[in-house]
Formats: C-alpha cells, structure tokens, sequence
C-alpha cells in the first residue's frame, strides 16, 4: 500500500478534514498523519499563544478546540515532526495555506499556500480575488503571499473551527466585487464551501481538496 504524511501544525489526527483527502487519495494510499504540537502538554501550547504582532496560526487540537499558536514558535516544532514523518513516507502535504520557507525537507513536501497562489494565478485573468482567512490578525498576513496574483484582492474573517457566519463573509466578498473566492486554510470542509457557495452563487476554492488532487499526481 502507498503512503503518504500529512503534517499539521496544530494536532494530529485531523478527524475533520482528513476525510476528504482519504476522499481523493483512494482507499489504496495509506494516510499518515503528524502535528507539530503532538507531543506537547496543554500547557506547553499555551505558552505558543500569540502576542500582538506576532505572526498568527490556528489550528485544531485532537480535542475538537482549536488554538492559535505564533510562527515563531511553531516552526522548530513543525521541522521536528516533518523529519520523523519523512522517514515513513515519500511525499508529504503540509496542512496549511502559511508560508514557511524556512522548512527542509528531505523527501517533496507539498506547500498549499504554492499551490493556491500558482493555480489562481494562472486561471485568475481578470475580475477580483476574494480571500475568506481564519482571523481578522490574519487579514494582512495572509494577503502578502498573494502579491504575484494581478487582480484586485479583498479579504473576510470566518473561523472554520467555531460556529461562524462563513455566509456573511462570503456576501461581504461579493458586495465587495469578487468574482471568486478562495477558502484560504486547510481546516475549511465541503459544508463551508457549499454555504459560501450558496449564499454568493460564486465559484468557491476550497483549499484541501486543490491540494490533495495534486498530491493525488505524485503517487
């Protein structure tokens, strides 16, 4: 049986989204799945709680709660759980839409945030992009890594972790002028997609299935 890793930076297994790449990967491709905050104590992942200015994440702990945790602080925990993860497979999908250019990776390790940017760039001729982000921290943070994209773009707040009203956002993008709208973080699912979907009748990216078909062509 093939396998692959899946690596989040909350905690591992992500019961909630982990479906839909099963979805698309096939019954025949083992899934393994790491977090980079496995290992820690929940007072261990308090102490990754932002300060203001941080750079800012969330992500779900194996509990159902979510948590944010700092980029600073996150990123020799995610090189950790990568390199054991490497040692069990030979490709791996980061499970998230930041930008971490400072990972090594030994074996091709997949980057949402390269994906979205590269796929939207290249169908994204015209009219506007509209982002729907975690955090309204996030709103600026996030929007750095679409500098490439050449259309106007316009961002929204919405949780895919707590009851949100994920449908105002998305009408907020279209009052806004979006002629798309991108899901930008992995923990988003279908139902997201398809309220926003509902409530805008735009085109809606959801980010975990884009970037599981592509991690479909490497195996």
């Amino acid at each position: 049986m093939k396998k692959v890793g899946v690596l989040t930076i909350g905690q591992s297994p992500r019961t909630d989204v982990a479906p839909i790449i099963q979805s698309v990967l096939g019954e025949s491709v083992e899934m393994i799945q790491r977090g980079a905050l496995d290992s820690l104590s929940d007072s261990e992942i308090k102490a990754l709680w932002p300060n203001e200015g941080d750079t800012t994440y969330i992500s779900r702990l194996r509990n159902g709660q979510s948590t944010k945790i700092k980029k600073e602080a996150l990123l020799p925990l995610l090189q950790r759980e990568l390199n054991q993860l490497e040692e069990e497979v030979s490709v791996v999908l980061l499970l998230c839409t930041g930008d971490f250019p400072t990972i090594q990776s030994k074996k091709l390790l997949l980057f949402p945030d390269k994906i979205l940017v590269n796929v939207l760039n290249a169908v994204l001729r015209e009219g506007k992009l509209g982002l729907i982000v975690p955090l309204k921290e996030q709103k600026d943070q996030l929007m750095e890594k679409w500098h490439e994209i050449s259309v106007p773009i316009v961002a929204e707040a919405a949780s895919p972790y707590e009851e949100s009203d994920i449908e105002s956002a998305a009408n907020s993008l279209k009052e806004q002028g979006a002629t798309v709208i991108v899901l930008d973080c992995m923990g988003y699912d279908e139902s997201h997609k398809e309220r926003a979907m509902q409530a805008t009748n735009l085109p809606i990216v959801l980010s975990i299935s884009l970037a599981a078909s592509v991690l479909k062509e490497y195996i």
